[in-house]
């Protein structure tokens, strides 16, 4: 076991804390309803925009407050935002609403703050503007929203406003509720609305809110929280495997630009006192996670928290995602809501325990391979999903790496333009096709069987064997073209990479990773330069791959990947 008790205690995690919001103060708008940090766009109302920016702050200064601690000249901020922001006379006012409004995602945040710092946000405002705040976000009751994770943003603002004693609908709590437990899947799993795809949102949004009513309801509601907090530990079990040993987490599905909110759910499991493993080894997981996201190059010259993964890159974004979008990542420190004399402060943080290096994770659809380090997942693929940006790549890849990261396209005109890292791409008149949404989708520990078209015309029956060293991919293809296909591994960063050909095998290594790709004995190995910031991890990459001729009627060929 590693002692940093001394090091890694409150006051560490208040740095951090710091080091990631001081630098806005100077970006709130004149009257304080608004935070402008960017210029770029998103697809709902301008004023939504600088709405977000100022709530979403609150996923971290709540918890800040609530645990006794202050950075000077927030409360102001928020106490004046909040009279703006919600005064249909004001020039900042935030806006009436309509159905699916962005804003019901913020108002969410603004619930969740009242709810945990009252003292700061709720007491000092005048009578006045607390009529005007609680009418507000009561309104959220009469409009429709998406029937997934947005409805518990109606359970915690109705919870907020039984808390102060204002009109809210206990009607609408029980259904948010009855929502959750319709999305269970079993074994802590949830499904996001009718999205088959299994992603962060499980984590950072259904566990997270559920827990947080655990936090509030507990003494009211204690046989529900029980079966929350249950659920939350059969999750954890899971969700570890999706962590390496470096505190990295698993590079998979969409809001990847909410970063370090992967580790929100560990987080609220120890403020929610959720039984799933030992303080020292939760602590461990937020610790390593912190510090390896807050050593990558995430924030711009001015101290604001970009848009991207591992380095700022707005080509991977969602259409959702607006210059504040990114600050959903505070809901990690939620951890701060603990007191002082909390056992998380000083408790020793635990080594990454060994797991299984193969794990089965079937709600997940996907099978995970773990050797500390570096953990991979073995997509089985999408039978349908919801139409959000580069989708496929997202959710569709061979495999994901808590390394390696995975690739978005600029184009699908030329292979390095499309950038098809960890697929077989098929090359058609000059265009790059790729897997998309499947046909059949059979997975067990030891193998992965996936039926997709990526062309009409061509059919593909995929095969994923998990090996110690990777994986073996076995593809029978029925095309009605001649045509070019190519099995590409992962894209490996460059600065200081070396590639070395022997037969039909190359590999791209540098000082921390490799990969190897091996071709059928119809195919021939070859590596590639995609465009740059293609990749979510590395601004410049190098990708082997196996290159294939394929025929008119079936073909057949296997590609050998290796990166452990």
């Amino acid at each position: 076991m590693m002692k940093y008790n001394m090091e890694y205690n409150k006051d560490w995690f208040l740095r951090q804390f710091r080091r990631v919001v001081k630098p806005l103060i100077p970006f709130y708008t004149r009257n304080c309803a608004g935070l402008n940090i960017g210029c770029t766009g998103a697809a709902y109302e301008d004023k939504t925009v600088s709405m977000e920016g100022f709530c979403r702050i609150l996923w971290g200064l709540a918890p800040l407050w609530a645990g006794g601690e202050d950075i000077d000249g927030f409360q102001a901020v928020y106490n004046r935002g909040f009279a703006e922001g919600t005064n249909p006379q004001a020039s900042e006012y935030w806006g009436d609403m309509h159905d699916y409004d962005q804003k019901f995602v913020e108002l969410a945040a603004v619930a969740y703050a009242l709810i945990m710092a009252p003292d700061k946000l709720w007491k000092p405002l005048d009578e006045q503007v607390k009529i005007q705040l609680a009418s507000y976000l009561y309104r959220i009751n009469d409009y429709e929203l998406s029937d997934n994770n947005w409805q518990l943003f109606v359970m915690l603002i109705n919870l907020a406003l039984k808390k102060f004693n204002r009109k809210y609908s206990q009607q609408k709590v029980e259904y948010a509720l009855s929502r959750l437990d319709a999305f269970y899947l079993g074994n802590g799993w949830y499904k996001d609305g009718t999205a088959e795809q299994r992603d962060y949102y499980v984590s950072f949004a259904l566990h997270f809110y559920s827990l947080i009513y655990c936090i509030v309801c507990y003494d009211e509601d204690r046989e529900r929280c029980e079966k929350y907090k249950h659920r939350a530990a059969e999750f954890a079990k899971d969700f570890i495997y999706w962590f390496d040993d470096k505190g990295r987490a698993l590079p998979y599905g969409r809001s990847l630009t909410y970063r370090f909110a992967q580790t929100a759910f560990w987080s609220a499991c120890v403020v929610a006192d959720v039984d799933a493993f030992s303080i020292g080894l939760v602590k461990g997981i937020v610790v390593r996670h912190l510090k390896e996201w807050l050593s990558n190059p995430i924030f711009d010259n001015s101290g604001i928290l970009t848009i991207g993964y591992r380095y700022p890159n707005l080509h991977m974004s969602e259409s959702y995602n607006a210059p504040g979008s990114p600050y959903w990542s505070l809901k990690a420190f939620i951890i701060l809501a603990l007191p002082h004399n909390h056992p998380f402060w000083s408790v020793d943080i635990e080594e990454f325990p060994a797991l299984d290096k193969q794990k089965l994770l079937p709600e997940a659809g996907m099978v995970i391979q773990h050797n500390g380090g570096n953990m991979t997942a073995l997509i089985g693929g999408c039978l349908n999903y919801v139409p959000h940006n580069h989708i496929a790549e997202k959710y569709c890849k061979f495999a994901y790496s808590s390394e390696f990261a995975f690739s978005v396209p600029r184009s699908n005109r030329f292979f390095e333009q499309a950038a098809p890292d960890s697929m077989l791409s098929f090359e058609i008149d000059g265009y790059i096709f790729t897997r998309g949404l499947c046909h059949k989708v059979e997975i067990s520990k030891d193998k992965i069987l996936t039926e997709w078209s990526p062309f009409e015309g061509i059919n593909v029956t995929t095969e994923i064997i998990p090996t110690d060293k990777g994986h073996i991919r076995k593809h029978i293809i029925m095309s009605e073209y001649e045509c070019i296909a190519r099995d590409a591994g992962f894209s490996i960063y460059d600065k200081t990479a070396e590639c070395e050909t022997r037969g039909n095998m190359v590999t791209v290594r540098n000082s921390f990773s490799f990969c190897s790709v091996t071709a059928g004995a119809n195919g021939m190995a070859e590596k590639v330069r995609f465009h740059p910031n293609t990749s979510l991890a590395y601004q410049k990459t190098i990708t082997p791959f196996a290159k294939y001729g394929i025929n008119k009627g079936k073909t057949e060929i296997k590609t050998i990947i290796e990166y452990f």
